[in-house]
């Protein structure tokens, strides 16, 4: 149950409060691990604290392409993050996956992470990339039609996150010092698996 091309074309405040309760999957060589999408936030086009905020580059192209495309990059030279782009073709707006409460391949997830407390597998942004083996060779990839999808929450019958569906909190996003003071951090409120109350 794959998204449509339409939901990506909407800004990224809607899509990030859609998203979560999908599943977010990574179908790669070692096998299939995936998640439900608890936790994320939204960058904005003229917000100080998006990658595109300067224009375009090099690094940030992916952000200015089609929806419903993955973002994938580097911080602190070591961490991979993935953001799922949204809003018109140019706009630069995307939404970063903060957390994921796991549900497929979670032996795998395990032994990529080296934990088997599963909190800690996919809490927070660093983390979920590391359990479902998503690196920068994936950056630019289409949702909808390569190793790395969003599935719609109806795609485990008899499977649902938990606090999905329910009330979604808003709050500030976390580790960012430009533009803190948004509310553009949307978690599920019964989740256990969010990077940070």
């Amino acid at each position: 149950m794959i998204l449509s091309p339409e939901f990506y074309e909407r800004d990224a405040v809607t899509v990030a409060k859609d998203l979560l309760g999908c599943l977010l999957v990574h179908q790669g060589e070692a096998g299939t691990a995936a998640g439900w999408i608890v936790e994320d936030e939204a960058y904005l086009r003229g917000d100080p604290a998006a990658h595109s905020y300067r224009g375009e580059t090099k690094r940030n192209r992916v952000l200015f392409g089609p929806p419903g495309r993955a973002y994938i990059y580097r911080i602190y030279g070591m961490y991979t993050c993935i953001d799922v782009v949204t809003g018109p073709r140019g706009a630069g707006e995307a939404v970063l996956v903060r957390a994921l409460e796991p549900a497929i391949g979670i032996d795998l997830m395990q032994e990529r992470r080296g934990t088997n407390d599963p909190v800690a597998l996919a809490s927070g942004p660093g983390k979920l990339t590391e359990a479902l083996g998503i690196t920068m060779d994936l950056n630019g990839t289409s949702l909808r039609d390569g190793p790395l999808l969003v599935w719609s929450p109806e795609s485990l019958p008899g499977r649902r996150p938990k606090g999905w569906p329910g009330e979604v909190v808003q709050t500030t996003r976390i580790g960012i010092t430009k533009a803190a003071d948004l509310p553009l951090r949307f978690y599920l409120k019964g989740s256990r698996y969010v990077s940070r109350r």
